[in-house]
This record gives C-alpha cells, structure tokens and sequence, in this order.
C-alpha cells in the first residue's frame, strides 16, 4: 500500500489533476466578487446564490461546481489507470514477481484511489475556504439567512426526492436534492425574514422579527437551506459530512473503472467505459420511462449531499445513496478480483 501510494502522490499528473480541480470554483469566485453578480435563484451550482453574503459557504458551493463532471473524470482517469496502466506499459507481470499476492494488491490500488479522492475533496474545501473568506469574507449574518432560503423555495431545488430526475447530476447546473417534505410547501421563512408560522413551513399569520432579535439568533452563524441559523462548528460539521458523502460516491465511479482496468490493458479504454457508464447513468436518470430503474443508478442521488445543510437534515436520499454506492463498490471490487486473480498477464 505504501509503494502505492508513493507511486500515486509522486506523479505529477496526480498534482496537476487537484490543482485544475481547485483552480475551477477558484477562477468562479473571481467573477462572482469582480462583477458581484450572483446566478438567479434556482440557476447555477448550489449556494452559488448566498456566496456574495458570506465566504464561509463557498466550499458547498465549489463541491457542487466540481462534482457533476470533473471531480468523476478525474477519478475515472485515476482508477482506470491503476491496472490497465501497468499491464499497457508491460510492467504488471515484474510486479508480481514479487512476493505479494494478487488480492494484496488489488486492495493496495483500491487504497490509492480513496486517498486520491479523498485528498482531492479536501484539497477543493479547504482552498475553496480560504478563497470565499478573502474574497466574499464572513459576511452579515443576518443577510445570509435571508438569501439561502431564496436557492431552496419553490422551484428552486435542483429536484424532488418523488421525481425520477431529481438529486442527480443529470446536469453541471443541478442546484440541489430532494426533500422529504412536499416540494410545492412554502419555503421556511429566514430570520428578520417574513415568516408563516413559528421555524418551519407551517401556516399561520405572517409575523415579523425585530431587527435586533434577528441579528442575536443568526449572530456568528450563516444559514442552513430550510432558513434556520448554523453555527461554524454545526456547518463545519455538515461540510465533513457532504465531504465524505461525496467521497464514497465517487468511490463508485472509482470501482467501476478500476474493474474495467482489471478487464482491459488499456487504460483509456477503461477511463472511457466507466466515463460512458456515468453518462448512461446521467441520461436515464433524466428519462421517466427509466423510473424503475432510476433508484438503482450509480448517478441518482450524488447531490443528496446538499441535505446535510438542510435543518433538520434529510436522510432519506443520504441513505440511499450510501446504500446504492456501497452495493456498487463490494458487486464491482469482487467481479474485478475474480478477473484479476484467475488473470493471465502473460498475454
């Protein structure tokens, strides 16, 4: 594991492939704070909306910009690569030489492709981090409380969780995923924000928070997506969570390549199947005629990690989505130990 690690982290490609990563929410940001022009609510990548009020959100938001497309191509790049590379360049049969078994290895190359998303993800956050602080800075508590609810209202959300295209990343644009409350309800009603009802979306006669009553309940705090303040611990709480949420989604995209790696020498070949399963993935997800299968996607519910920064948090696609991805990784990393192991790399 350790030698493959060292091979991974050693390759200027790896760096160069993290530092693109981080360079795209990076070169976003710079158009944001120059023209201070924020997407329409409801358009553009999730929390792109609430940015300009406060920095410390942008991390979601650089997230959701990479994950759709070029966060699942680099993995794709990297996975495909770890067999299919060195049984191409000739070098697999000397590595067995040694005395390390077929499963060890494969194991080995599965471990250099979590630390490699893994470190990715958190390379994204944590420059993403420091870019929204410099450039947007903490922001007015209260002002983002009023403008988060605005990317999550009625037609706002990227999806429903009852809808056969929603929380997918059907497109680079997907604001958000699915609630487990009825899409159509009135979005919560921020603080020193009008209000129907009390903290939810219930009914009621609409009310109105004095001014500095609103500023003492969002002081030191920016929003979540149902409109209720989060402190820096709880959002740092929620951003470890969508981080890991994400990282075992791509783990999927991660084993499908790395099994295609196992059944082919060429690791373009195996970067282009996984790149075209995703696609398919995309596309059906997208299509009602597909609805029975929808579930079952490898794509259905990426973006369920924007539930995290809902209050209280919606664990119904999170679930799922764990559940789905999990299956992916234990069917595929069997089917590409059996192939690799019974595997003649003579040939």
């Amino acid at each position: 594991m350790v030698v493959e690690l060292r091979k991974l982290f050693r390759r200027p490609r790896t760096w160069v492939t993290i530092g693109l990563l981080c360079l795209l929410p990076a070169i976003v940001a710079v158009f944001l704070a120059s023209t201070r022009i924020a997407p329409a609510p409801g358009q553009g990548a999730a929390f792109l909306s609430a940015v300009l009020e406060s920095g410390s959100l942008y991390p979601a938001a650089a997230l959701a910009l990479v994950l759709p497309i070029f966060l699942p191509v680099a993995v794709a790049v990297i996975a495909g690569d770890t067999v299919a590379g060195e049984s191409g360049a000739g070098t697999l049969r000397y590595l067995l030489v040694r005395p390390v078994g077929r499963t060890k290895l494969l194991v080995a190359k599965l471990v250099s492709i979590v630390a490699f998303v893994v470190a990715t993800v958190a390379a994204v956050a944590g420059t993403s981090y420091v870019v929204g602080v410099t450039l947007f800075g903490a922001g007015d508590p209260v002002a983002v409380v009023n403008a988060i609810p605005q990317i999550s209202g009625p037609g706002g959300g990227g999806s429903s969780s009852a809808g056969s295209g929603g929380g997918t990343a059907s497109a680079p644009s997907a604001g958000g995923s699915a609630s487990a409350a009825d899409p159509a309800a009135p979005a919560p009603a921020a603080p020193g924000a009008p209000a129907a009802g009390t903290s939810g979306a219930g009914s009621g006669a609409p009310t109105q928070l004095d001014p500095t009553e609103a500023r003492e309940r969002a002081a030191d705090s920016v929003a979540s997506l149902s409109g209720d303040p989060l402190s820096p611990a709880d959002l740092a709480l929620r951003l470890l969570g969508a981080m890991a949420y994400i990282t075992i989604s791509m783990l999927g995209v991660g084993a499908i390549a790395l099994f295609l790696s196992t059944v082919t020498a060429s690791s373009l070949g195996a970067t282009l199947g996984a790149l075209a399963a995703l696609i398919s993935s995309q596309v059906l997800v997208t299509l009602d005629a597909a609805a029975s299968v929808t579930p079952y996607l490898p794509t259905r519910y990426w973006l369920a990690w924007i539930d995290f920064f809902r209050d209280p948090i919606f664990l119904r696609d999170i679930r799922a989505g764990l559940i789905v991805q999990a299956a992916y990784v234990v069917v595929l990393m069997l089917a590409a130990w059996a192939n690799f192991t019974t595997k003649d790399v003579a040939q």
